[in-house]
């Protein structure tokens, strides 16, 4: 009966964790492609509105187009001619670190330890180093985005950002009259939460084994004493 309860909660442990894993990396996806890391309004008559990714810059422009106005979004990539600041440049080399963390953690630790515990004499150490493995590297995940995140909103809406525009660019940042809040913060502090909430599990499942392992141990003595 305490196999059984046991191997519920591992199922459940294990079932938890890796939801939350895939769950954070598509999140994790997302933060990574998405164009509304800041919003950016201006006074001009060419361009109102630009939006920054981590690697691109995004803007709706107008064409006159043989007589016709047409208005496009016009992609710039964010390249060595502009000014990057401190803050942007981390948060792009943190969140791509973010991101190649979490296939890790499923391919060589929890898929891993799953697959071990799906054998007839499991190695239990072996699993516990594995779920202890996805654990801390969940937790500098977590950390990771959470940095870049928290640090690009409070610097783009509450402090002085140095990041600024090519020379060609078709606005100035003098021009700038107001920065927009966007969703990319609260977006990036539930990708944390759940990457921590996986960690969560994993070390609850590393209790749950070490406790399994025990009562192993305590019914092979019991066993050896009736024979002796």
């Amino acid at each position: 009966l305490i196999f059984r309860y046991a191997n519920g909660k591992k199922c459940i442990f294990n079932l938890t964790g890796l939801l939350s894993i895939l769950s954070a990396l598509v999140f994790e996806t997302v933060i990574a492609n998405s164009q509304n890391w800041r919003l950016w309004e201006f006074v001009n008559a060419v361009v109102q509105f630009v939006s920054f990714g981590l690697w691109e810059a995004h803007y709706p422009q107008e064409f006159n187009v043989s007589g016709t106005v047409i208005k496009m979004l016009v992609h710039t990539p964010i390249d060595s001619t502009w000014i990057i600041s401190p803050e942007f440049h981390y948060a792009q080399n943190l969140i791509t670190w973010a991101l190649l963390m979490k296939p890790v953690v499923l391919g060589f630790s929890v898929l891993l330890a799953i697959m071990i515990s799906f054998m007839r004499d499991p190695f239990i150490e072996m699993q516990i180093y594995c779920y202890k493995v996805s654990a801390l590297v969940l937790c500098v995940s977590s950390l990771f985005t959470f940095v870049s995140v928290s640090w690009n909103h409070m610097v783009d809406l509450y402090g002085q950002t140095t990041l600024d525009f090519p020379p060609d660019f078709p606005v100035k940042k003098e021009a700038m009259i107001s920065k927009h809040f966007i969703a990319i913060f609260p977006l990036g502090v539930l990708t944390s939460t759940m990457s921590l909430f996986g960690m969560t599990m994993f070390f609850s499942e590393v209790c749950c084994l070490k406790l399994q392992n025990q009562v192993k141990a305590q019914c092979a003595y019991i066993v050896v004493n009736k024979e002796a």
